[in-house]
């Protein structure tokens, strides 16, 4: 195992993660306070960027070391990963799914704009990653 490239890559990775939450977080959070001020959440936002960030960062982990290990067919470990991060979505919004709070369309919109971003991120990443 290259050790090296590995940490290299995770390192590159954590900070271009870092920089997408951050500037999606920021839009976003933009966009609600200035033109959607009147939506009451049942997640802070802060909390649906968090479980991405999360989320993704394990995911890449993964892939970066099978990758590391000299697996190179990393695309169906990235399938599976998928999957498992749809399950993982919604059990995040089953607290909110299962509650009595009124108005659930703004919570699940604004979870899955997060959810596609990152996805298309991921995908950005793994071309990258197999491009080599």
């Amino acid at each position: 195992m290259d050790y090296n490239s590995f940490k290299l890559r995770q390192f590159s990775f954590l900070l271009q993660n870092a920089l997408v939450t951050v500037l999606l977080y920021g839009i976003h959070k933009f966009i609600l306070t200035y033109f959607l001020q009147d939506i009451t959440m049942f997640y802070p936002l802060w909390h649906m960027y968090l479980f991405h960030f999360v989320i993704t960062t394990i995911f890449y982990t993964v892939l970066n070391y099978r990758y590391s290990s000299g697996h190179r067919n990393v695309f169906t470990t990235f399938m599976i990963a998928t999957f498992l991060k749809m399950g993982l979505a919604i059990l995040f919004l089953l607290p909110l799914i299962l509650s009595d709070f009124s108005n659930k369309q703004p919570d699940i919109f604004n979870f899955f704009i997060g959810y596609f971003f990152y996805l298309f991120f991921e995908v950005f990443v793994l071309t990258k990653l197999l491009k080599k």
